[in-house]
Protein backbone atom coordinates (compact mmCIF):
# COMPACT_ATOMS: atom_id res chain seq x y z
CA UNK A 1 0.00 0.00 0.00
CA UNK A 2 0.67 3.96 -0.39
CA UNK A 3 0.73 4.87 2.87
CA UNK A 4 0.12 3.11 6.66
CA UNK A 5 -1.88 4.73 8.86
CA UNK A 6 -1.28 1.94 11.73
CA UNK A 7 1.37 -0.35 12.57
CA UNK A 8 0.83 -2.83 15.11
CA UNK A 9 2.82 -6.37 16.66
CA UNK A 10 2.56 -9.63 16.72
CA UNK A 11 4.50 -11.34 19.33
CA UNK A 12 5.77 -14.14 19.66
CA UNK A 13 4.08 -16.91 21.88
CA UNK A 14 5.86 -17.67 25.20
CA UNK A 15 6.19 -20.88 24.43
CA UNK A 16 6.51 -23.38 21.49
CA UNK A 17 3.15 -24.12 20.95
CA UNK A 18 4.13 -28.06 19.44
CA UNK A 19 6.52 -28.86 22.18
CA UNK A 20 6.46 -26.13 24.94
CA UNK A 21 10.11 -25.52 24.36
CA UNK A 22 11.63 -21.46 24.44
CA UNK A 23 11.45 -19.57 21.36
CA UNK A 24 14.20 -17.28 19.72
CA UNK A 25 13.25 -14.52 17.30
CA UNK A 26 14.73 -14.84 13.65
CA UNK A 27 12.85 -11.88 11.68
CA UNK A 28 10.06 -9.83 11.41
CA UNK A 29 7.36 -10.33 9.04
CA UNK A 30 5.54 -7.17 7.45
CA UNK A 31 1.84 -7.87 6.45
CA UNK A 32 -0.46 -5.14 5.31
CA UNK A 33 -4.63 -5.77 5.98
CA UNK A 34 -6.29 -2.90 3.87
CA UNK A 35 -10.08 -2.52 5.53
CA UNK A 36 -12.76 0.06 5.26
CA UNK A 37 -13.69 2.40 8.67
CA UNK A 38 -16.72 2.67 10.23
CA UNK A 39 -18.43 4.81 8.15
CA UNK A 40 -21.30 7.29 10.18
CA UNK A 41 -23.12 10.16 8.55
CA UNK A 42 -21.80 13.69 9.13
CA UNK A 43 -24.45 16.42 9.95
CA UNK A 44 -23.97 19.83 9.17
CA UNK A 45 -26.21 22.32 10.68
CA UNK A 46 -26.24 25.52 9.06
CA UNK A 47 -27.90 28.99 10.35
CA UNK A 48 -29.57 30.28 7.61
CA UNK A 49 -30.11 33.85 8.21
CA UNK A 50 -33.13 35.25 6.91
CA UNK A 51 -34.37 38.67 6.07
CA UNK A 52 -36.32 41.37 4.47
CA UNK A 53 -35.44 44.27 2.03
CA UNK A 54 -35.79 47.22 3.74
CA UNK A 55 -37.22 49.20 0.40
CA UNK A 56 -38.81 46.44 -1.55
CA UNK A 57 -40.04 44.13 1.58
CA UNK A 58 -38.98 41.29 -0.46
CA UNK A 59 -37.86 38.49 1.80
CA UNK A 60 -34.11 37.43 1.45
CA UNK A 61 -31.89 34.69 3.14
CA UNK A 62 -28.32 33.53 3.06
CA UNK A 63 -26.58 30.64 1.92
CA UNK A 64 -23.34 28.57 2.45
CA UNK A 65 -21.02 27.64 0.29
CA UNK A 66 -21.59 24.15 1.23
CA UNK A 67 -25.32 24.09 1.30
CA UNK A 68 -26.91 22.28 -1.90
CA UNK A 69 -30.65 23.58 -1.53
CA UNK A 70 -32.35 26.37 -0.19
CA UNK A 71 -35.07 24.56 1.46
CA UNK A 72 -35.77 25.33 5.21
CA UNK A 73 -38.93 24.27 7.40
CA UNK A 74 -40.48 20.95 6.79
CA UNK A 75 -37.78 19.72 3.81
CA UNK A 76 -34.89 21.72 6.01
CA UNK A 77 -32.78 18.18 6.11
CA UNK A 78 -31.87 17.70 2.35
CA UNK A 79 -28.85 14.90 1.51
CA UNK A 80 -25.63 16.16 0.77
CA UNK A 81 -23.89 15.93 -2.15
CA UNK A 82 -21.74 13.00 -1.41
CA UNK A 83 -24.53 10.86 -0.35
CA UNK A 84 -26.79 12.08 -3.76
CA UNK A 85 -23.86 11.07 -5.92
CA UNK A 86 -23.39 7.63 -4.59
CA UNK A 87 -27.39 6.77 -5.00
CA UNK A 88 -27.28 7.58 -8.34
CA UNK A 89 -24.14 5.59 -9.30
CA UNK A 90 -25.47 2.55 -6.86
CA UNK A 91 -29.42 2.70 -8.58
CA UNK A 92 -28.36 4.06 -12.16
CA UNK A 93 -25.47 2.91 -12.91
CA UNK A 94 -24.71 -0.14 -11.18
CA UNK A 95 -29.09 -1.35 -11.36
CA UNK A 96 -29.46 -1.49 -7.27
CA UNK A 97 -33.26 -1.34 -6.55
CA UNK A 98 -34.02 1.78 -3.92
CA UNK A 99 -34.78 -0.84 -1.45
CA UNK A 100 -31.11 -2.24 -1.72
CA UNK A 101 -30.05 1.05 -1.98
CA UNK A 102 -32.13 1.82 1.16
CA UNK A 103 -30.81 -1.10 3.20
CA UNK A 104 -27.48 -0.25 2.16
CA UNK A 105 -27.12 3.23 3.52
CA UNK A 106 -29.35 1.79 6.76
CA UNK A 107 -26.86 -1.00 7.58
CA UNK A 108 -23.23 -0.08 6.61
CA UNK A 109 -23.64 3.51 6.91
CA UNK A 110 -26.00 4.07 9.59
CA UNK A 111 -27.71 6.48 7.32
CA UNK A 112 -31.90 6.87 7.92
CA UNK A 113 -34.02 7.25 4.26
CA UNK A 114 -36.93 6.35 2.35
CA UNK A 115 -37.05 5.03 -0.68
CA UNK A 116 -39.61 7.97 -1.81
CA UNK A 117 -36.63 10.45 -0.62
CA UNK A 118 -34.11 8.99 -2.48
CA UNK A 119 -36.55 8.87 -5.64
CA UNK A 120 -37.59 12.73 -5.22
CA UNK A 121 -33.85 13.54 -4.63
CA UNK A 122 -32.92 11.38 -7.84
CA UNK A 123 -35.24 14.15 -9.64
CA UNK A 124 -33.86 16.72 -8.53
CA UNK A 125 -30.57 15.57 -9.13
CA UNK A 126 -31.59 15.41 -12.71
CA UNK A 127 -33.06 18.69 -12.79
CA UNK A 128 -29.63 20.08 -11.49
CA UNK A 129 -27.56 17.92 -14.06
CA UNK A 130 -29.79 19.10 -16.86
CA UNK A 131 -27.92 21.82 -18.50
CA UNK A 132 -25.22 19.32 -18.86
CA UNK A 133 -26.80 17.13 -20.54
CA UNK A 134 -27.97 19.41 -23.26
CA UNK A 135 -23.98 19.81 -23.44
CA UNK A 136 -23.58 16.05 -24.51
CA UNK A 137 -26.43 16.21 -26.50
CA UNK A 138 -25.09 19.45 -28.47
CA UNK A 139 -21.54 17.27 -28.51
CA UNK A 140 -22.81 13.85 -29.94
CA UNK A 141 -24.88 16.22 -32.49
CA UNK A 142 -21.11 18.19 -34.07
CA UNK A 143 -19.11 14.55 -33.88
CA UNK A 144 -17.69 13.38 -36.17
CA UNK A 145 -17.89 9.79 -35.79
CA UNK A 146 -21.46 8.50 -33.59
CA UNK A 147 -22.09 5.16 -32.56
CA UNK A 148 -26.42 4.83 -31.91
CA UNK A 149 -28.23 1.25 -30.79
CA UNK A 150 -31.20 0.78 -29.11
CA UNK A 151 -33.40 -1.88 -26.80
CA UNK A 152 -36.77 -2.17 -25.78
CA UNK A 153 -38.00 -0.36 -22.62
CA UNK A 154 -40.68 -0.10 -20.38
CA UNK A 155 -42.51 3.33 -18.88
CA UNK A 156 -45.45 2.80 -16.85
CA UNK A 157 -46.01 -0.54 -17.53
CA UNK A 158 -46.15 0.36 -21.66
CA UNK A 159 -43.36 -0.36 -24.18
CA UNK A 160 -41.15 1.79 -24.96
CA UNK A 161 -37.25 2.45 -26.66
CA UNK A 162 -34.24 3.22 -25.02
CA UNK A 163 -31.77 4.63 -27.44
CA UNK A 164 -27.78 5.38 -26.80
CA UNK A 165 -25.75 7.66 -28.73
CA UNK A 166 -21.77 6.93 -28.06
CA UNK A 167 -19.01 9.11 -29.21
CA UNK A 168 -15.43 8.19 -27.37
CA UNK A 169 -16.09 11.21 -24.89
CA UNK A 170 -20.00 10.70 -24.15
CA UNK A 171 -23.09 8.95 -24.19
CA UNK A 172 -26.59 10.20 -24.01
CA UNK A 173 -29.79 8.04 -23.47
CA UNK A 174 -33.50 8.92 -24.41
CA UNK A 175 -36.11 7.16 -23.90
CA UNK A 176 -38.93 7.07 -26.10
CA UNK A 177 -42.33 5.47 -27.14
CA UNK A 178 -41.00 5.12 -30.31
CA UNK A 179 -38.13 3.33 -32.54
CA UNK A 180 -37.84 5.68 -35.82
CA UNK A 181 -36.23 8.06 -37.35
CA UNK A 182 -37.71 11.07 -35.35
CA UNK A 183 -36.38 9.45 -32.33
CA UNK A 184 -32.85 9.30 -33.28
CA UNK A 185 -32.86 12.99 -35.27
CA UNK A 186 -33.99 14.32 -31.72
CA UNK A 187 -30.11 13.89 -30.46
CA UNK A 188 -28.32 13.69 -33.88
CA UNK A 189 -30.66 16.32 -36.29
CA UNK A 190 -31.70 15.29 -39.20
CA UNK A 191 -28.88 16.70 -41.26
CA UNK A 192 -26.35 14.72 -39.25
CA UNK A 193 -23.67 14.93 -41.68
CA UNK A 194 -20.59 12.40 -39.87
CA UNK A 195 -20.25 8.97 -39.89
CA UNK A 196 -23.24 7.18 -38.40
CA UNK A 197 -21.68 3.68 -36.84
CA UNK A 198 -24.88 1.54 -36.31
CA UNK A 199 -27.10 -2.15 -36.86
CA UNK A 200 -28.93 -2.72 -40.17
CA UNK A 201 -32.50 -0.68 -38.37
CA UNK A 202 -34.17 0.61 -41.36
CA UNK A 203 -34.83 4.22 -40.06
CA UNK A 204 -30.95 5.02 -39.71
CA UNK A 205 -30.72 5.39 -43.62
CA UNK A 206 -32.82 7.86 -43.73
CA UNK A 207 -29.52 10.13 -42.57
CA UNK A 208 -28.78 10.98 -45.77
CA UNK A 209 -26.53 13.79 -45.11
CA UNK A 210 -23.90 10.62 -43.19
CA UNK A 211 -22.07 7.92 -44.26
CA UNK A 212 -22.65 4.44 -42.84
CA UNK A 213 -21.00 1.92 -41.71
CA UNK A 214 -23.58 -1.15 -40.90
CA UNK A 215 -22.52 -3.78 -38.12
CA UNK A 216 -20.29 -6.70 -39.81
CA UNK A 217 -20.59 -8.80 -36.78
CA UNK A 218 -24.51 -8.77 -36.86
CA UNK A 219 -24.12 -9.72 -40.32
CA UNK A 220 -21.17 -11.91 -39.80
CA UNK A 221 -23.93 -13.88 -37.24
CA UNK A 222 -26.68 -13.84 -39.80
CA UNK A 223 -24.81 -15.65 -42.08
CA UNK A 224 -23.24 -18.18 -39.82
CA UNK A 225 -27.00 -19.29 -38.42
CA UNK A 226 -27.97 -19.71 -42.09
CA UNK A 227 -25.20 -21.87 -42.53
CA UNK A 228 -26.28 -24.05 -39.90
CA UNK A 229 -30.04 -23.83 -40.57
CA UNK A 230 -29.97 -24.48 -44.45
CA UNK A 231 -31.19 -27.41 -46.30
CA UNK A 232 -28.73 -29.66 -47.84
CA UNK A 233 -27.17 -28.03 -51.03
CA UNK A 234 -28.57 -24.74 -49.59
CA UNK A 235 -25.42 -22.92 -48.19
CA UNK A 236 -23.61 -21.77 -50.68
CA UNK A 237 -24.36 -18.20 -50.52
CA UNK A 238 -23.98 -17.32 -46.66
CA UNK A 239 -19.98 -18.65 -46.67
CA UNK A 240 -19.18 -16.17 -50.01
CA UNK A 241 -20.31 -13.63 -47.70
CA UNK A 242 -17.90 -14.67 -44.99
CA UNK A 243 -15.24 -14.38 -47.39
CA UNK A 244 -15.45 -11.13 -48.53
CA UNK A 245 -16.05 -9.72 -44.72
CA UNK A 246 -13.23 -11.73 -43.79
CA UNK A 247 -10.95 -10.35 -47.03
CA UNK A 248 -12.77 -6.55 -45.68
CA UNK A 249 -10.84 -7.37 -42.23
CA UNK A 250 -7.76 -8.88 -43.49
CA UNK A 251 -7.68 -5.07 -45.58
CA UNK A 252 -8.24 -3.37 -42.77
CA UNK A 253 -5.58 -4.82 -40.70
CA UNK A 254 -2.91 -4.41 -43.63
CA UNK A 255 -4.13 -0.93 -43.81
CA UNK A 256 -3.31 -0.41 -39.79
CA UNK A 257 0.30 -2.01 -40.00
CA UNK A 258 1.11 0.14 -42.93
CA UNK A 259 1.42 -2.91 -45.43
CA UNK A 260 -0.34 -1.20 -48.47
CA UNK A 261 -0.34 2.52 -49.62
CA UNK A 262 -3.14 4.91 -49.90
CA UNK A 263 -3.65 4.31 -53.22
CA UNK A 264 -2.83 0.48 -52.40
CA UNK A 265 -5.72 0.64 -50.82
CA UNK A 266 -8.41 2.17 -52.70
CA UNK A 267 -7.93 -0.02 -55.14
CA UNK A 268 -8.42 -2.87 -52.84
CA UNK A 269 -11.29 -1.28 -51.82
CA UNK A 270 -12.90 -1.22 -55.30
CA UNK A 271 -11.92 -4.33 -55.96
CA UNK A 272 -13.66 -5.50 -52.58
CA UNK A 273 -16.67 -3.81 -53.69
CA UNK A 274 -17.16 -5.37 -57.11
CA UNK A 275 -16.82 -8.64 -55.77
CA UNK A 276 -19.59 -7.85 -53.52
CA UNK A 277 -21.85 -5.95 -56.38
CA UNK A 278 -20.83 -9.80 -57.95
CA UNK A 279 -22.25 -11.30 -55.33
CA UNK A 280 -25.18 -9.96 -54.48
CA UNK A 281 -26.40 -9.66 -58.44
CA UNK A 282 -25.82 -13.51 -58.64
CA UNK A 283 -29.25 -15.75 -58.61
CA UNK A 284 -29.92 -16.79 -55.30
CA UNK A 285 -33.24 -19.70 -55.11
CA UNK A 286 -33.02 -20.77 -51.54
CA UNK A 287 -35.51 -17.92 -49.58
CA UNK A 288 -33.85 -17.23 -46.55
CA UNK A 289 -30.57 -16.89 -48.49
CA UNK A 290 -32.53 -14.18 -51.16
CA UNK A 291 -33.94 -11.84 -47.88
CA UNK A 292 -30.43 -12.00 -46.67
CA UNK A 293 -29.32 -10.89 -49.87
CA UNK A 294 -31.90 -8.45 -50.26
CA UNK A 295 -30.61 -6.77 -46.37
CA UNK A 296 -26.78 -6.85 -47.78
CA UNK A 297 -28.47 -4.90 -51.19
CA UNK A 298 -30.04 -2.34 -48.76
CA UNK A 299 -26.76 -1.83 -46.62
CA UNK A 300 -24.29 -1.95 -49.63
CA UNK A 301 -22.96 1.35 -49.31
CA UNK A 302 -22.39 0.69 -45.43
CA UNK A 303 -20.41 -2.15 -45.88
CA UNK A 304 -17.33 -0.72 -46.06
CA UNK A 305 -16.46 2.52 -44.79
CA UNK A 306 -14.42 1.64 -42.06
CA UNK A 307 -12.06 1.20 -44.67
CA UNK A 308 -11.91 4.41 -46.18
CA UNK A 309 -12.71 6.12 -43.39
CA UNK A 310 -10.21 6.57 -40.26
CA UNK A 311 -11.15 5.76 -36.89
CA UNK A 312 -14.50 3.82 -37.78
CA UNK A 313 -15.09 1.10 -36.29
CA UNK A 314 -16.50 -2.30 -38.66
CA UNK A 315 -18.92 -3.08 -35.79
CA UNK A 316 -21.17 -1.01 -33.21
CA UNK A 317 -19.50 -2.51 -30.49
CA UNK A 318 -19.53 0.85 -28.84
CA UNK A 319 -23.40 0.91 -28.85
CA UNK A 320 -23.63 -2.45 -27.77
CA UNK A 321 -21.36 -1.89 -24.98
CA UNK A 322 -23.66 0.96 -23.65
CA UNK A 323 -26.89 -1.03 -23.98
CA UNK A 324 -25.51 -3.38 -20.96
CA UNK A 325 -25.79 -1.43 -18.36
CA UNK A 326 -29.35 -0.46 -19.18
CA UNK A 327 -30.33 -4.34 -20.14
CA UNK A 328 -28.90 -5.00 -16.25
CA UNK A 329 -31.05 -2.33 -14.80
CA UNK A 330 -34.23 -3.47 -17.11
CA UNK A 331 -33.96 -7.09 -15.65
CA UNK A 332 -33.24 -5.66 -12.02
CA UNK A 333 -36.59 -3.63 -12.16
CA UNK A 334 -38.45 -3.61 -15.00
CA UNK A 335 -38.26 0.24 -16.22
CA UNK A 336 -39.48 3.43 -15.28
CA UNK A 337 -42.98 4.09 -13.93
CA UNK A 338 -43.40 7.44 -14.92
CA UNK A 339 -42.46 10.04 -17.52
CA UNK A 340 -40.67 11.84 -15.06
CA UNK A 341 -38.84 8.64 -13.72
CA UNK A 342 -37.82 8.38 -17.18
CA UNK A 343 -36.21 11.63 -17.55
CA UNK A 344 -34.27 11.37 -14.33
CA UNK A 345 -33.24 7.86 -16.01
CA UNK A 346 -32.12 9.31 -19.45
CA UNK A 347 -30.25 12.10 -17.84
CA UNK A 348 -28.74 10.58 -14.96
CA UNK A 349 -27.85 7.46 -16.64
CA UNK A 350 -26.14 9.36 -19.40
CA UNK A 351 -23.74 11.30 -16.99
CA UNK A 352 -22.85 8.53 -15.15
CA UNK A 353 -21.80 6.79 -18.43
CA UNK A 354 -19.95 9.43 -19.90
CA UNK A 355 -17.88 9.77 -16.38
CA UNK A 356 -17.16 6.52 -16.85
CA UNK A 357 -16.02 6.85 -20.50
CA UNK A 358 -13.65 9.74 -19.07
CA UNK A 359 -12.53 7.86 -16.13
CA UNK A 360 -13.99 10.20 -14.06
CA UNK A 361 -15.12 9.87 -10.52
CA UNK A 362 -18.83 11.24 -10.57
CA UNK A 363 -19.36 12.01 -7.05
CA UNK A 364 -16.59 14.57 -7.76
CA UNK A 365 -17.55 15.96 -10.74
CA UNK A 366 -21.54 16.36 -9.32
CA UNK A 367 -20.25 18.19 -6.16
CA UNK A 368 -19.76 21.95 -8.01
CA UNK A 369 -23.30 20.98 -9.45
CA UNK A 370 -25.25 20.54 -6.39
CA UNK A 371 -23.37 23.03 -4.88
CA UNK A 372 -24.06 25.55 -7.11
CA UNK A 373 -27.11 28.22 -6.73
CA UNK A 374 -27.34 28.94 -10.54
CA UNK A 375 -27.23 26.47 -13.41
CA UNK A 376 -24.12 25.17 -15.00
CA UNK A 377 -22.42 22.47 -17.04
CA UNK A 378 -19.92 20.25 -15.36
CA UNK A 379 -16.28 20.23 -16.15
CA UNK A 380 -16.48 17.14 -18.46
CA UNK A 381 -14.37 16.73 -21.79
CA UNK A 382 -16.44 17.57 -24.69
CA UNK A 383 -14.65 18.73 -27.50
CA UNK A 384 -15.42 17.02 -30.96
CA UNK A 385 -13.02 16.11 -33.43
CA UNK A 386 -12.81 17.19 -36.70
CA UNK A 387 -15.54 15.93 -39.65
CA UNK A 388 -14.30 13.23 -41.41
CA UNK A 389 -13.47 13.35 -45.18
CA UNK A 390 -16.69 12.95 -47.46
Amino acid sequence: PDHVDETLDAPLPNRCPHCGGPLKLCRVAPQYQTDLPPIRPRVTRFNVQVGRCRDCRRRVQGRHPRQVSDALGAAASPLGPGALALASKLNKGLGLAWGKVQDLFARSFHFPVTRGGLVHAMHRLARKVEPTYKAMTAHVRGSPIVSADETSWRVGGLRHWLHAFVTLQATVYIIRAGRGFPEASEVLGEDYAGVLNRDGWAPYRRFLLALHQTCLAHLDRRARDLIDAAERGQAKFPPAVLRVLRAAFDLRRRRDCDRISSHGLLVAVGRLEARTDRLLAGRIAYEPNRVFAKHLRNERKALFTFLKVMGVEATNWMGEHAMRPAVVNRKVWGGNRTQDGARTQEVLTSFLRTCHQQNRDPCEVLRPLLLSRAPRVADLRLAAGPSPPA
